[in-house]
């Protein structure tokens, strides 16, 4: 079945960097594109980038233009977020996902704080 475990969460100050990773197994990795979300309490989950399955395109939203890079390693069977000058507003649980028609498969998301 698929699995998405996500991992790298933490306390950063504002001005720092993470990178998350994504995991992902059960399927033909290299076959589909990735993205990754995010949630804060009381809001809906919002898309923040996307990757195609050579990791040739990628997609933003526009808060993260700039600061993150969404990558993969389709011999690792991995996906990356690299996250930097992170603000506080960015704090929020985030996910990876991948959609395999008709289904959306979702990790079990990794928290991601920024505060001094």
């Amino acid at each position: 079945q698929v699995q998405l475990v996500e991992s790298g969460g933490d306390l950063v100050q504002p001005g720092g960097s993470l990178r998350l990773s994504c995991a992902a197994s059960g399927f033909p990795f290299s076959g589909y594109a990735m993205s990754w979300y995010r949630q804060v309490p009381g809001k809906e989950r919002e898309l923040i980038a996307t990757i195609g399955i050579t990791g040739g395109s990628t997609n933003y939203q526009d808060s993260v233009k700039g600061r993150f890079t969404i990558s993969r390693d389709n011999a690792k069977n991995t996906v990356y977020l690299q996250m930097n000058n992170l603000k506080p507003e960015d704090t929020a649980v985030y996910y990876c996902s991948v959609k395999r028609y008709p289904v959306t498969y979702w990790g079990q998301g990794t928290q991601v704080t920024v505060s001094s």
